[in-house]
């Protein structure tokens, strides 16, 4: 019985590389770059490395090296970043009792773009297609205010995004929530959310309090994932007569949305955040 799992010496196609050649090709592809370019491809690492780009390709698999992507990222040099990250994170994971937390932002400049030919349907073996040239037909600003409790969102698109604007959505947001509730808003650091008639106006209603997440980190509000829903979901596949047909697109959205609310729910401490950014800001100094 033994002899049925016994690899007998000679079986299979031998080895072409060596543990020292595996080694030259990762540090290679995490450590250079090749002459004239960005990053490796398979091929130009196979004509230095002298192999095949099969077998570049098996060691890249094998470490997880994928030369050909990359993610955007920013570090936040806010000077108070901790104790912004501390207020917002601590309004996700333990919420004021009584009171209603609501991320809000504006998504500007939303185009209505129309594309220039009927996209192809779906078929067997065959995904829908869309042109990628378009007819502009104006834009619009949708100012969304997410509550954390249940995920519903209040919405309204204007056509500017400025502090009158921000002024009229407050006023909006005050009527939604009527009575002496506090509502906690976390915005970002935009010039209207700090302009003097929007000082002026939160000081005579005092349970309105805002909550500025740090400068270059638009990922602390939640609401900027229902964005990124919206934008998948409705607007980057449409295509819009005027800019009134993409405001009904979005308003059918939200109709549905709204229906069937279900709230994101954050589960990342501030420790945990702190953490994780000085790993990233280890390995960030290292290399200058």
């Amino acid at each position: 019985m033994e002899a049925l799992t016994t690899i007998s010496p000679g079986r299979g196609h031998p080895v072409t590389y060596t543990a020292e050649k595996v080694q030259s090709i990762v540090e290679a592809t995490t450590q250079t770059k090749p002459l004239a370019a960005t990053h490796w491809s398979t091929r130009s690492m196979a004509k230095a490395q002298g192999v095949s780009k099969a077998t570049v390709q098996r060691i890249w698999s094998a470490h997880g090296l994928q030369p050909h992507r990359i993610q955007p990222f920013k570090l936040s040099t806010d000077r108070h970043f901790t104790e912004k990250l501390t207020d917002v994170v601590g309004l996700y994971l333990n919420p004021p009792d009584k009171a209603i937390v609501l991320c809000v932002d504006e998504k500007s400049q939303i185009q209505a773009l129309q594309r220039t030919q009927p996209g192809l349907p779906m078929k067997k073996g065959r995904c829908g297609t869309m042109t990628h040239d378009y007819k502009r037909h104006g834009t619009t600003t949708l100012f969304a205010a997410l509550n954390t409790l249940d995920g519903k969102v209040i919405r309204e698109c204007m056509a500017k995004h400025q502090h009158q604007e921000f002024l009229r959505f407050l006023r909006r947001l005050d009527k939604e929530f009527s009575g002496k509730v506090p509502l906690h808003l976390i915005v970002d650091n935009y010039g209207t959310h700090k302009q003097p008639r929007v000082k002026g106006w939160l000081e005579k209603h005092p349970r309105f309090m805002l909550h500025f997440t740090p400068t270059s980190s638009s990922w602390l509000n939640l609401v900027e994932r229902w964005f990124r829903d919206l934008t998948e979901k409705t607007v980057r596949r449409g295509s819009f007569e005027s800019d009134a047909e993409l405001i009904g697109a979005i308003e059918d959205y939200m109709a549905v949305s709204n229906a069937d609310t279900k709230p994101f729910i954050w589960h990342k401490s501030a420790r945990a955040i702190l953490d994780k950014l000085a790993c990233c800001k280890a390995i960030y100094e290292t290399l200058h």
